[in-house]
């Protein structure tokens, strides 16, 4: 488990976040009353970049790291030059590590202080990831954690907490489903879900995703 509770960071935390979105919130409201917002626009573009936009970045590095074994001993060995080569790098994302699961290994991403999280491959963190329950119980009871998004492992298997910082964040490679011998890697991107890539579910079996699907629907943000 990868503690580092002396990192700074470049960022607020979240006591200071409430009144913050408070003040954000009250200006959506004066702005949708003088009509010059659409709130339902705004939660599309929010929609797109938490569930389009970043997510499809990070599994497209995880469907690459399936079907080319070089390109996954450089995730291995230097995360943040072999996601940059895809195009994938900027503020949030400059110093990354991957971990890859195994089946005797499940890795579990988290930031005990606040919130930092890797924006440039996973898009926009979801509510649950900066709630102070996460944080705090992903170190103390992860299976438990774990348990309550659905996914029960068994007691033999090891479940390792990163703790991400200011200076270091991770990202998760799930392991490949069984029977994707013959997808290439767009197909394969489909399959890996933002929970997945930061710990607290598994990619998706092959056709998982219904007729006709662009992309999976992952874990709920309330």
């Amino acid at each position: 488990m990868t503690h580092d509770h002396d990192h700074p960071h470049d960022h607020h935390h979240d006591n200071d976040l409430d009144p913050f979105a408070a003040r954000v919130k009250a200006l959506e409201t004066v702005l949708t009353q003088k009509g010059l917002i659409d709130p339902a626009a705004v939660d599309a573009i929010v929609e797109t970049y938490e569930h389009k936009v970043g997510p499809r970045n990070g599994a497209r590095v995880v469907a690459k790291a399936w079907s080319d074994p070089e390109f996954a001993d450089w995730l291995a060995r230097d995360a943040t030059a072999a996601i940059a080569s895809l195009g994938y790098t900027g503020r949030q994302g400059e110093h990354m590590q991957a971990v890859f699961n195994s089946p005797d290994t499940h890795n579990l991403i988290v930031c005990t202080l606040c919130s930092c999280y890797p924006w440039t491959v996973l898009g926009v963190p979801p509510v649950w990831y900066k709630a102070p329950p996460y944080r705090s119980q992903a170190v103390i009871n992860p299976r438990g954690v774990l348990a309550e998004f659905g996914l029960v492992l068994p007691e033999t298997t090891r479940i390792r907490v990163w703790d991400s910082t200011a200076e270091l964040r991770y990202m998760v490679v799930p392991m490949r489903p069984a029977e994707t011998e013959d997808l290439g890697e767009e197909d394969l991107a489909k399959l890996v879900t933002r929970d997945a890539m930061i710990g607290t579910g598994v990619a998706l079996r092959p056709g998982a995703l219904g007729p006709g699907a662009l992309w999976p629907v992952t874990g709920a943000d309330a």
